[in-house]
């Protein structure tokens, strides 16, 4: 089994949930394929004595034990007499319900689950970042009154860089020492760098989607990554024609489709030109709006100064996305993009969009929301974020060339630290840190 952070998450939940009699039940969000209702199977059939999984999508007739009364007791009642086999232990029973967007009255019912005790509750599903306006689906019913406050809601994406080594055997002592070096700035021994720079690149091939990733430890084999690779993007592409709106359809797969062609050129937002020539946000605003809520996409919006609040100086009509998994990013873009990584013989505009996508997929899954700063035609910052009360540069740069932007930013700005990610090694120039890329698991 691959080794997941969110199980601490959810054991967390679990355990401050009884300690401070929390009336809250457990929402866990994310795309298809990043391993949602495995790790909660998982969890419950370790954790707890008693796990029940309900799933719409597998069992439609589950969804009686929702009809009528939402109270807990009645709940409760049509729970054991639809599994009489069970037993369900006071305090330590574990109810799952997968696909939850399926049966609207199990959503409503949350907030009275979330006042008993006797048992917790874990919901998830597919696409649930979506509005229900925003879904198609005839089986998707808006509830008659969503669970706020009653639910702690919390996102799971693919594996991150640290999982990708854990399920490559790196253990805490060896990821230890890179922190260390990571803290102190000293130069990392070339043999160890050169290491892990070489997982790097197989980590942004490879991507952290599990069914990926367990394969390929297993069989060593990007042919077979890049099967089940296109098969998940078809999985995406299915979702996108069945929940999408009406004309939406063909539009949100067009923006997601574009994504790849914008990387690979020095654009400074997300151009709709580039989907169709001569459009505009007009037509096609309510599709990235589709992508960035099914959490398919990642987003950095433009910023009108550098200050915190980042969000409070969004330019909102100014922003890149960027694909959930750079794995899926090179399934898209072809073997022959992954092979040229991988010999280290990759040029031009794509090898820094790849950068790019990477790096706003590893700070995304480290917490942070991503915005970037663009004054003018020659100078932008890739990434800033909030980090200890304040802004934080992000430069990525695919070589170690020269960063005329961030000096200019230091200067302007004065932040305490300002992260430069590379190909190459450590290096410390008054509050710049020089980093190689996969250092950014440490940020």
């Amino acid at each position: 089994m691959l080794r997941r952070k969110i199980y601490n998450e959810l054991l967390e939940w679990k355990n401050r949930r009884k300690s401070e009699q929390r009336k809250e039940c457990l929402m866990v969000k994310g795309a298809r394929q990043v391993g949602k209702s495995f790790i909660i199977r998982e969890f419950g059939k370790s954790e707890y004595k008693t796990f029940i999984e309900i799933n719409f999508i597998k069992n439609p007739e589950y969804k009686s034990i929702f009809d009528g009364s939402l109270s807990a007791v009645e709940i409760f009642k049509r729970l054991t007499a639809t599994f009489s086999d069970v037993n369900f232990i006071n305090g330590d029973t574990l109810i799952f319900l997968d696909e939850i967007q399926k049966c609207a009255n199990a959503r409503t019912a949350i907030k009275f689950l979330a006042e008993e005790f006797c048992f917790d509750v874990i919901s998830s599903g597919s696409l649930l970042g979506l509005s229900y306006a925003q879904d198609d689906d005839d089986e998707v019913v808006e509830p008659d009154s969503i669970p706020v406050g009653y639910e702690k809601n919390i996102i799971m994406y693919s594996l991150d860089f640290e999982e990708f080594l854990w399920a490559n055997g790196m253990n805490e002592v060896a990821i230890k020492v890179l922190k260390e070096y990571f803290e102190s700035g000293d130069r990392i021994p070339d043999v160890i760098n050169e290491k892990y720079e070489n997982l790097f690149k197989e980590f942004m091939v490879v991507g952290g989607m599990p069914e990926v990733v367990a394969d390929f430890i297993e069989h060593k084999d990007y042919n077979r990554v890049t099967e089940t690779q296109n098969k998940i993007l078809a999985d995406y592409q299915d979702d996108i024609s069945k929940h999408a709106k009406g004309a939406e359809k063909v539009k949100v797969r067009e923006c997601y489709d574009a994504i790849p062609r914008q990387l690979s050129k020095e654009l400074k937002k997300f151009q709709y030109s580039t989907v169709e020539r001569g459009q505009t946000s007009k037509k096609y605003g309510g599709s990235v709006k589709w992508l960035k809520d099914s959490c398919l996409v990642n987003a950095c919006v433009n910023v009108a100064e550098p200050y915190i609040s980042l969000i409070g100086n969004e330019k909102q009509e100014q922003f890149k996305l960027y694909y959930n998994d750079t794995g899926l990013l090179f399934a898209a873009y072809g073997s022959q993009t992954r092979l040229a990584l991988l010999t280290g013989t990759l040029k031009g505009n794509t090898k820094g969009g790849v950068f790019e996508n990477v790096i706003a997929e590893c700070l995304i899954k480290r917490g942070y929301t991503l915005h970037y700063y663009h004054p003018d035609d020659t100078h932008e910052s890739e990434f800033l974020i909030e980090k200890n009360g304040e802004v934080v540069p992000v430069e990525v740069k695919a070589s170690n060339s020269a960063s005329i932007t961030l000096n200019n930013f230091i200067k302007d700005f004065k932040p305490s630290v300002a992260y430069k990610l590379i190909g190459g090694n450590n290096g410390v120039d008054g509050v710049k840190r020089t980093l190689p890329h996969y250092m950014v698991m440490f940020i």
